[in-house]
């Protein structure tokens, strides 16, 4: 077996905007053809092959259909490494945003208060769709360094609006 991008496993486009639809049909098409349950009377070679294209197609669907996840791997695609572990780099204006947002959750947290979490949420959840908007121009625009930035300050983002669900479902 050997390794395919996640867009040619499935007959797709390397771009970030995906028809949801379009992307389930070529999963589901891919993982029938792939399936262990129809390799069940071949040798052992080719259960643990079938195993293992099957394996792939669930990553490759679970990591396309996920927007962070796909322009994430679209950079890595184009050689850009995130750099998520040592690159903290981000724009003042966002920095200086990060500090209020982390304030206004900590105020939350003390608050206990239903509907603010409920604003705040709705507010963070435009601010993400707008950037992941915004990155997916930029990564289909094939500006990927400047995508990369963007996708880190998305990823922060994204871990604080799970915070905010964590407190909501406390």
């Amino acid at each position: 077996m050997t390794q395919t991008d996640h867009f040619a496993l499935f007959g797709l486009p390397r771009a970030f905007a995906l028809d949801a639809t379009v992307l389930e049909r070529a999963w589901k098409r891919v993982a029938l053809a792939v399936h262990p349950d129809r390799f069940a009377t071949a040798s052992a070679a080719e259960r643990r092959v079938a195993m293992q294209w099957s394996a792939q197609a669930n990553e490759a669907y679970r990591v396309l259909r996920a927007p962070l996840l796909r322009a994430r791997y679209l950079c890595e695609l184009a050689g850009v490494d995130l750099q998520t572990e040592t690159n903290t780099a981000m724009s003042a204006a966002f920095l200086m945003q990060q500090m209020e947002w982390h304030e206004h959750l900590d105020d939350l947290t003390d608050r206990g208060d239903v509907v603010a979490n409920q604003v705040f949420s709705s507010e963070l959840n435009q601010f993400s769709q707008a950037l992941m908007a915004e990155v997916g121009q930029l990564l289909d625009a094939g500006d990927f360094v400047m995508a990369a930035g963007r996708i880190r300050e998305w990823m922060f983002l994204d871990k604080l609006i799970a915070q905010l669900n964590a407190i909501e479902s406390a």
